[in-house]
Formats: structure tokens, sequence, C-alpha cells
């Protein structure tokens, strides 16, 4: 692909006929949409693309304080948005370990302790009580980015974010990257909230048996159409209709033929066709089984 078509926004796909959801969406970070810069025009531009081919409901998703507390905010400006609030897994040993190269958007940052996080996770505790926040998320646990030295502070927030959601009885996101099975064995010592999804699901088709077993969402991202992930598409061929979700992960992964561009909402009709071909069922049925499924998780 030439340099210069990364810069240019995949074309509107066609329509879906059944309206759907995208589960899961980081706005603030769209290029054109900076966190706290952008006027609510611009937020509104982005929601009517995604209704403009049937994604008429998302779910904005805090990674940190400001990311949270602006998902609050454009929930409650929005109808079409639901926000879920949290400290992402990487954002955890960021505030107890500081920052230096500032590789977050908030800079460089001293360390904090473990009394910042405390201080952070109660921030996310009053925002999680809000009627507009529908999920506590995305957390977890992620051993691709965060070395040995930051997991104690990962799976403290962990731990942390599942008794937050089940107290205020919301939605539990998952971010599970490398880490599986601790995820997993979290989830069963803590007792998972009656709702918890599986953001971007990254497992195999084994571990999808596990989950639908449990009662577990899984959300599949535009990498579920990469060459290379078979076995996503044998995990999402096994994982039960009404347990499936379909997210951009905006601006991120892009589903193919796209893939290196910015992601938006308004390419979810990409992603779900090519999960109804791997499922078997028409796009119509897809799309009726995710809305019901994302109402449901996220509880609108």
């Amino acid at each position: 692909m030439a340099p210069q078509d990364k810069n240019t926004p995949p074309p509107l796909p066609e329509p879906l006929r059944v309206a759907v959801a995208d589960s899961h969406t980081h706005l603030d970070m769209l290029p054109q949409l900076p966190l706290g810069g952008a006027p609510m025009g611009t937020v509104e531009e982005a929601l009517a693309k995604a209704a403009s081919v049937g994604v008429t409901t998302v779910v904005q998703v805090g990674c940190d304080l400001a990311g949270s507390r602006w998902a609050a905010e454009t929930a409650a400006a929005h109808d079409a948005v639901h926000a879920t609030v949290a400290l992402h897994p990487n954002e955890a040993p960021r505030i107890v370990l500081g920052d230096p190269d500032g590789w977050s958007r908030q800079g460089a940052r001293e360390p904090g302790g473990d009394a910042a996080l405390d201080a952070a996770l109660d921030a996310i505790d009053a925002l999680a009580a809000l009627p507009h926040v529908r999920g506590v998320g995305e957390t977890g646990l992620d051993y691709f980015r965060t070395g040995p030295d930051g997991m104690a502070a990962q799976e403290r927030s962990f731990r942390a974010h599942i008794e937050i959601a089940k107290r205020h009885d919301k939605a539990l996101v998952i971010h599970d990257r490398e880490a599986h099975d601790d995820v997993l064995r979290i989830l069963r010592e803590e007792g998972a909230p009656e709702r918890t999804v599986f953001h971007c699901y990254s497992g195999d088709a084994a571990m999808a048996e596990i989950c639908a077993e449990a009662g577990y969402f899984m959300s599949f991202a535009g990498n579920v159409t990469f060459k290379n992930a078979q076995p996503l598409r044998d995990a999402l061929a096994v994982a039960p209709a009404e347990l499936v979700l379909v997210e951009t992960d905006a601006p991120f992964l892009t589903p193919a033929p796209y893939r290196g561009r910015a992601n938006a909402p308004y390419l979810i009709p990409v992603t779900l066709r090519a999960m109804a071909e791997v499922k078997g069922l028409t796009e119509d049925a897809l799309a009726t089984a995710v809305a019901a499924n994302t109402a449901r998780a996220f509880g609108y």
C-alpha cells in the first residue's frame, strides 16, 4: 500500500440492514478527535457517519482517568454513546512506578506508589456510579507491554476493578494480552461480575469454550479478518452466537483490506460481514444477535 493511502479514510461500507453497536471504541484517540480538545461537532460527525451504515450505538471506553472522565461526559451528552471507565492494565504500573519516557499521553510521570493507584481507583469508582457509565474497563492483564516489575500493580488494579464492577452492577470489560491463564484464574478467584466482556478476544478455540461455559461475552475486532488470524476465526466459530459482540477498538485494528489506516466505528460492517461468513450465518442473523448481546452485556 502506498504511504499516502494510510492517511486516506477507508470508504463507507454498504449499510447494515439491522442496526448494531460498536462494543468498544476510543473516539478520543481518533486522529481528528484529540482528548479534550475536540468540539462536540466532531464526535457528532463520527457518530453520524457510523449511524449512516447502521452502527447506531457505540461504547466509549476509558483507559486512564482523563479518558474515563471524557467517556462519561461524552456519554452524558449523546444518547448513542455509552461509557466504560477504568485504568488500562498498562496504566496501573505507570501510576505506581512512574513513566519516565512519557509513553502514555500524560507525558513523563514520577512514581506515585500504591497511594497514587488507590487515589486513581477511588476516582474510577466514583465515575462507575454514574448512570450513563455502563461498564468498568478496559481492565485486565497485559504481559506484552508491562514487564515483571509491573505485574503486581496490574494484578492489584485488575482485582480492584472487578470489585468495583460487581458493587455497581456494571459490565466488566477485559483487556487480555498474552495473559489468558492468569486473567481466567483471577476471574475465578474474585468471582466474575454477572456480565463480563473479553474485549478484542485474543484466545484460541479451547479458551472460547471455557469463556462460553462461564457465560463470558467475546467481542471480536478487525484483526479477525487478518490473514494470520486463523486461530481467532476458529475461536469465533465455536463461540455461541448469543455471546458474540463486534467492536472496532478504533483507531486500532482496522479490518482488511484497510489494515494500516485509522479505524472508526463506521467500519463495523466490514468486520461483521467477515464474522458472519466464519459463523455460517446470514449478515442479518448475526447483526440481530450482536445487537441484542451488546444491549444485554451493557444493560442499556
